[in-house]
């Protein structure tokens, strides 16, 4: 594309300058894992939302735990992630979550059945507005955000199988949403 060799420096420079040339605009560049982009800034969402609404997809519980555990924990297969959620992850789940682009195979467990190993993706990363997975909020912050979100109720039984899982998600009025927004 030029007719002189351009050096990593000197693109990352460019890059930086354009960036800061547009700081201040509705539109900003920022740099994801995939590579850089050009996406409005929070601040003017509520506005573009109105010019082209879209109806937000819903995950189920089920759905957003399994790609929590794949995000911390990879490459998992499908029965490490059935062990910390102490459930079976219904096939639906994987699908739906490979479908969205957030999770993929990346290869085989080198034991008997040779279980598929999932990863997330870079599209994953793009989605949440970050670099790397080093990015990811620590878990001990996560957990606090839900130990404060939480109300138990002494009665409630745990499900013990995705169906039921599925079907207390559904019962739930408050399923988890998710935005292409930066976090």
């Amino acid at each position: 594309m030029f007719e002189d060799e351009i050096g990593a420096d000197t693109i990352r420079r460019l890059l930086d300058e354009l960036r800061d040339d547009w700081k201040d605009r509705a539109v900003e560049l920022v740099n994801l894992a995939s590579g850089w982009r050009f996406q409005t800034k929070p601040s003017v969402n509520q506005f573009v939302d109105r010019l082209n609404p879209e109806k937000v997809p819903r995950y189920s519980r089920a759905v957003m735990e399994t790609l929590a555990i794949i995000a911390y924990r990879q490459p998992v297969t499908r029965g490490d992630v059935e062990d910390v959620r102490g459930v079976t992850v219904s096939t639906e789940v994987i699908k739906k979550l490979e479908e969205r682009g957030w999770i993929d195979v990346v290869g085989q467990r080198d034991v008997p059945g040779r279980p598929a190993l999932y990863a997330t993706t870079k599209t994953f990363l793009d989605d949440l507005g970050l670099r790397t997975l080093q990015e990811l909020p620590p878990l001990e912050e996560i957990a606090q955000t839900l130990e404060f979100a939480s109300t138990p109720t002494p009665t409630a039984q745990l499900p013990t199988t995705e169906a039921e899982t599925a079907s207390a998600d559904e019962s739930l009025d408050g399923n988890i949403t998710t935005t292409a927004a930066p976090v």
